[in-house]
């Protein structure tokens, strides 16, 4: 997991080829004036899904992790905590093919980190975490990035 300032998501291309791809997207566009749903950047490679998620508490948020997909979620409205757990400490159970997603409702997230509008957080393959915890909703933009 990764939390930074959004002037410095640059820093971070080495790790993954399409993240230059966000980087330019983030620069030409103006992520509060596109509409909700998914914009794609990179086929399915690459894509953002602008969404306004209900805000959750400590105990409502459900830790996922995904296996194709790197998440880099941004809030744009207001402050947005995220719980995390590492993979390798989560149980198995059942992983959604067709979503990219498996969901973990009985399990807590070991640390929570926030992120205000104008951070970034990234959430790779092996990272646990428990997204929207606000009390209120929330507008955020979600890269999907390919691992």
């Amino acid at each position: 997991m990764i939390v930074d300032s959004l002037k410095n998501l640059e820093k971070y291309v080495e790790l993954n080829s399409l993240y230059k791809d966000v980087v330019e997207f983030i620069k030409n566009n103006d992520l509060n004036a596109l509409p909700e749903g998914k914009t794609f950047i990179k086929g399915n490679d690459l894509f953002v899904n602008i969404q306004i998620a209900k805000g959750k508490t400590r105990d409502e948020a459900v830790v996922e992790t995904h296996n194709k997909m790197i998440d880099i979620q941004l809030p744009l409205d207001v402050e947005e905590e995220y719980g995390y757990i590492a993979r390798e400490d989560l149980p198995e159970t059942e992983y959604n093919a067709e979503k990219d997603i498996t969901k973990y409702p009985a399990v807590k997230s070991l640390c929570y980190v926030k992120a205000k509008p104008g951070m970034f957080c990234i959430f790779d393959t092996q990272d646990g975490h428990a997204p929207c915890v606000a009390p209120t909703d929330i507008k955020k933009a979600i890269f999907k990035v390919k691992a």
